[in-house]
């Protein structure tokens, strides 16, 4: 067994050596290293940072204006239908935990909101951060229950 792992090579043309460029004339990379003639591109780091270079004229980053803004960190709301709701058994209380099991939310952080699409056969008790009123309307008239969660609120700024 050794015998034969002492024997293992890889297969003939897998592995390449390494170009050497500017190693004298008889390489056939000798000279200008492969880099051509003169000019810009042959030189040291000629080549290098040019991605938005435009010819000299002014680059459209700057010629174009600078217009709106990006919220560092964005409130994000997942909007649900009340029709989704009716996947539910009756009397179960569907809070994000269950919402997540039902791969309806995902993510971090997010806020969900109760939208009042389709319709709602059976009895369930809701927990969500805001709800329309239709939906409001359609969870209580199936005789279920709606339970507001709290958001955070930033703290007030002292003066």
């Amino acid at each position: 067994m050794s015998d034969i792992l002492s024997r293992l090579s890889p297969p003939p043309g897998s592995r390449t050596r390494e170009k050497r460029f500017g190693r004298g004339v008889g390489t056939g990379l000798g000279k200008t290293g492969g880099r051509g003639q003169k000019g810009q591109k042959a030189r040291h780091g000629g080549d290098f940072g040019k991605t938005h270079f435009q010819g000299g004229q002014t680059p459209i980053q700057r010629r174009l204006p600078k217009r709106g803004f990006n919220v560092p960190f964005p409130t994000v709301t997942v909007a649900l239908n009340v029709a989704v709701l009716d996947r539910f058994e009756k009397g179960a209380v569907v809070d994000e935990a269950a919402l997540r099991q039902a791969r309806l939310v995902q993510g971090r952080d997010v806020r969900i909101k109760i939208l009042g699409e389709g319709n709602l056969e059976k009895a369930l008790t809701v927990s969500a951060h805001a709800f329309s009123k239709s939906a409001q309307e359609k969870i209580e008239k199936a005789g279920g229950k709606v339970v507001v969660i709290p958001t955070s609120a930033p703290a007030p700024a002292a003066s």
